[in-house]
């Protein structure tokens, strides 16, 4: 069982900075994506990035590709991830999630995530 936790969420003003934190309870580490989400009132969830322990890979969404950043704890056995958010804009204010699963494709589609955090609220003011 995997859980997720994540933090950093917040107000910003438009063209701020964010880090986002995703600590997760269960060994990840090595085995499993780790991806961010995002969903905003009234819009479908959206793929915002994701990390492969498997071969250190990274994937973006098309509209944050450039600006977010997704990076791992560096030390070993830590099972941390984080989604640096740079340049935000209104647009980017919304739930962010995180989510793990055991994906051996690319990880882009949350259907194949198992597992979630329950959300942290990203807003950015104009």
């Amino acid at each position: 069982q995997v859980q997720l936790v994540e933090s950093g969420g917040g107000l910003v003003q438009a063209g701020g900075s964010l880090r986002l934190s995703c600590a997760a309870s269960g060994r990840t580490y090595g085995r499993y994506a780790m991806g961010w989400f995002r969903q905003a009132p009234g819009k479908e969830r959206e793929f915002v990035a994701a990390f492969k322990w498997s071969d250190f890979s990274t994937y973006y969404g098309d509209s944050v590709k450039g600006r977010f950043t997704i990076s791992r704890d560096n030390a070993k056995d830590k099972d941390t991830v984080y989604l640096q958010m740079d340049s935000l804009k209104p647009e980017d204010t919304a739930v962010y999630y995180c989510a793990a699963g055991s994906i051996s494709g690319i990880p882009t589609t949350d259907r194949l995530y198992r597992y979630w955090g329950q959300g942290t609220q990203v807003t950015v003011s104009s």
